[in-house]
């Protein structure tokens, strides 16, 4: 179809604000990847300080688990509704207080719940930026970017956790790992709203 814009982008070279998205998707996606393994690296300190043994808190992995399942269908649908940039930010709101929230908890059904909700904005953007970066790419490109998104899920999980280990290493409680994860999350809002085209 003539003068198809997402045609011309598929032909076209790859130009900045292409390539500062899906840079910014691969940074979504170490997020994700520090996210969900937030609760493995806690788990020794809240299974110490609460007296529970680690199959206890496989019900919070499992409800965790449950929320991404639920977030990627339901948000990854109305992404298709509000835009890609709109889904992004909201999930990023659900993912940041939920780290705060789970960083309050006190005892396993409270950081069920808490891990549930921040599993439907883990879901959610782990949709919407595999739709970014397959959308900003030119035809030529595609494949290489989603590939680039997906290599910062376990990027953030390596990086997210050796920070997890220092930070324990210097005395801090499971609870600064969802303090971080809250942080770095908050952090990434105006990124989106500034750098990620509509």
């Amino acid at each position: 179809m003539a003068g198809d814009p997402r045609r011309t982008l598929a032909e076209a070279p790859m130009k900045r604000p292409q390539i500062v998205a899906i840079a910014l998707c691969a940074l979504l996606n170490a997020l994700d990847g520090f996210d969900v393994l937030s609760i493995s690296f806690a788990a020794p300190g809240i299974a110490q300080e609460w007296g529970v043994d680690r199959a206890a808190l496989g019900i919070v992995l499992s409800m965790e688990l449950i929320g991404m399942m639920a977030g990627s269908i339901g948000l990854g649908l109305l992404c298709d509704r509000i835009g890609r940039r709109p889904m992004i930010l909201a999930c990023l709101v659900i993912m940041g207080s939920g780290m705060g929230l789970a960083m309050n908890a006190g005892n396993i059904e409270t950081l069920s719940i808490f891990r549930l909700y921040t599993g439907l904005g883990i879901g959610g953007m782990l949709a919407a930026t595999s739709a970014v970066a397959a959308e900003f790419a030119n035809a030529r490109r595609r494949n290489m970017a989603v590939a680039i998104m997906a290599a910062g899920y376990p990027i953030g999980a390596i990086v997210g956790g050796s920070i997890a280990s220092m930070m324990f290493a210097a005395g801090y409680d499971w609870r600064s790992v969802f303090a971080l994860g809250a942080g770095a999350t908050l952090l990434c809002i105006p990124l989106i709203w500034f750098l990620l085209p509509e």
